[in-house]
């Protein structure tokens, strides 16, 4: 079987790149491991939250946002100082100019919208050149994951009705074809087919061989982040102690296979220490895949607690510093922490990430969304409050430790010491004036529309019978996001150690790191990884049409 181009992985840089080149005339070969139940991958359970920079939707809402601060942002946040980092920082420009000025405008020209509020993700702590977003920007699509897939797939689905793509589901690649120095192919193992539901475990059992010729192959499996042996085998001292116990934030598929198949092929994988893991996980009480965690999208009220009972300080608040918060647990010894917070915050503060958790946007019922605003928890947060094994309830202090201490191999925790901690916050809520910096926050997010309609509770002393029952979180840390990869150029070619193209291979996603083996850095500002599976797949796309 020959073609233009061999795609390895179904996912959303895959579809993207696959769309751009069949439009173009190229047959392409698309390729994945899986069963047809998943294509699309990791992006179909996404929450669909997409980073744009002076969009329509912030400018409704008061926002005033440009590319320069986007860039100061962003550089505080990468902390680029690496000399792999040389296009990784590239990436990242290119970027900036695609979420302020083209991105937005491409997707809803193929049909995308988005939720009128705009989120505030990542909301740093620290100082104005520092890490985080100065303003919001985290703009989910109407429709989550399922939302953004969706015109990729019918595009890639017309194609395969139109003969210029050929899918092959169950095609697992074993190898990069190389000759005279250049990529050629793939060969492989076509997998017994499966009846795995989308995002299940599927069987690896080998039927037979296949082989695939083409003058380009283009790699967009995604990273490692189902392979906890790896996460922890690349886990960063500057994070702390890596974590005997995590939870997976991606299905068991994305497993980091063809990472290492290309740097055998002579492709050079930079920055793997570099990665993105939750803080607030908690374990699915209706698992789809192994080891299956949510993260909570928590607003910024709850107190959050280590293993032993102690506040952590700022700016380790709720949603402010992803991996600042990481290394905090880290620093402790142990590999979880604790939310303590009332009925009124998770009633207006809890929102779970992933498609399947939100029902309501990814149906695109307005009807259900509306039902956000009446009381109680919204319905999937209660099913986790009456089923999951991470969530306890109780009417009084005293009660709510002794639950938490029997969710734990021994009790860590003091009622003593939790009531002082909690009582001496309560305090400063009567008055206007406060040295407690996280009232100071959500004071502060409270001035922000979006924030104070649907996303950050009135603050009130956690202690108050009136706004109970009280409610503890355990808090496992969720493996998610590889943020280094394979080092590529603008063109989405896969460059070599010696920072030469490697012939007829290309990466995009996940996989290149979003964008030149790191267009991230250290960090993200979040909505970035879905965009840089947009961009990076409609750059290497784009360039290997012209070829």
């Amino acid at each position: 079987m020959g073609a233009d181009v061999i795609v390895v992985g179904a996912g959303l840089a895959g579809l993207v790149a696959t769309t751009e080149m069949a439009d173009a005339g190229k047959k392409v070969v698309l390729v994945d491991q899986e069963p047809e139940s998943s294509l699309g991958g990791q992006a179909w359970w996404s929450f669909g939250g997409l980073f744009l920079v002076d969009s329509p939707e912030q400018r409704r809402l008061g926002i005033k946002d440009s590319i320069d601060l986007a860039k100061q942002d962003w550089n505080g946040t990468a902390g680029f100082d690496r000399e792999e980092d040389e296009w990784g920082k590239r990436w990242a420009e290119a970027y900036l100019e695609f979420a302020t000025y083209e991105k937005r405008d491409w997707l809803h020209n193929m049909g995308v919208r988005f939720f009128p509020v705009v989120g505030w993700a990542e909301r740093g702590g620290h100082l104005a050149d520092g890490h985080g977003n100065s303003v919001p920007r985290f703009h989910i699509v109407w429709g989550t994951g399922p939302g953004i897939v969706a015109p990729f797939e019918k595009k890639v689905r017309a194609h395969i009705k139109q003969g210029r793509v050929h899918y092959l589901p169950r095609h697992r690649v074993d190898r990069l074809v190389k000759e005279g120095g250049a990529v050629i192919g793939v060969e492989g193992s076509v997998l017994a087919p499966s009846d795995a539901k989308r995002g299940e475990d599927s069987n690896r059992t080998v039927i037979k061989e296949f082989r695939v010729l083409a003058a380009s192959v283009l790699v967009s499996s995604g990273g490692i982040g189902a392979n906890l042996e790896k996460v922890r085998e690349f886990w960063p001292e500057r994070l702390g102690k890596a974590p005997t116990h995590m939870i997976s934030g991606v299905p068991a598929h994305v497993d980091g296979r063809m990472l290492s198949i290309t740097e055998e092929a002579g492709g050079r994988i930079v920055n793997p220490d570099r990665m993105w893991h939750y803080t607030e996980g908690i374990t699915n009480y209706a698992p789809v895949w192994s080891k299956h965690g949510i993260r909570i999208l928590p607003g910024p009220s709850s107190i959050w607690l280590d293993a032993e009972g102690n506040r952590f300080h700022a700016p380790n608040f709720p949603g402010f510093d992803t991996l600042g918060t990481l290394k905090a647990i880290g620093d402790t010894g142990y590999d979880y922490s604790w939310f303590i917070l009332t009925q009124s915050i998770i009633e207006k503060e809890f929102a779970l990430s992933g498609s399947e958790q939100n029902p309501d946007l990814t149906g695109k019922s307005i009807k259900k969304v509306m039902k956000r605003a009446l009381p109680g928890a919204p319905g999937p947060v209660q099913k986790f409050l009456d089923q999951g094994e991470d969530f306890v309830v109780a009417d009084n202090i005293e009660e709510l430790v002794s639950k938490m201490n029997e969710r734990t191999d021994q009790p860590r925790l003091s009622v003593e010491k939790i009531k002082h901690l909690i009582q001496a916050r309560d305090n400063e809520i009567e008055n206007p004036f406060t040295k407690d910096l996280q009232i100071t926050a959500i004071r502060g997010a409270r001035n922000y529309v979006g924030d104070k309609l649907i996303r950050v509770a009135a603050p009130h002393q956690i202690l108050d019978p009136k706004q109970g029952p009280l409610i503890a979180v355990k808090l496992n840390i969720l493996s998610r996001k590889t943020l280094g990869g394979l080092q590529t150029d603008l063109s989405g070619r896969v460059l070599d150690e010696a920072g030469e193209p490697v012939p007829g291979l290309y990466a995009a996603g996940e996989a290149a790191g979003f964008g030149g083996g790191g267009l991230h850095g250290y960090r993200a500002l979040e909505g970035t990884f879905l965009g840089g599976c947009l961009f990076t797949g409609r750059q290497a796309g784009r360039a290997i049409a012209e070829l």
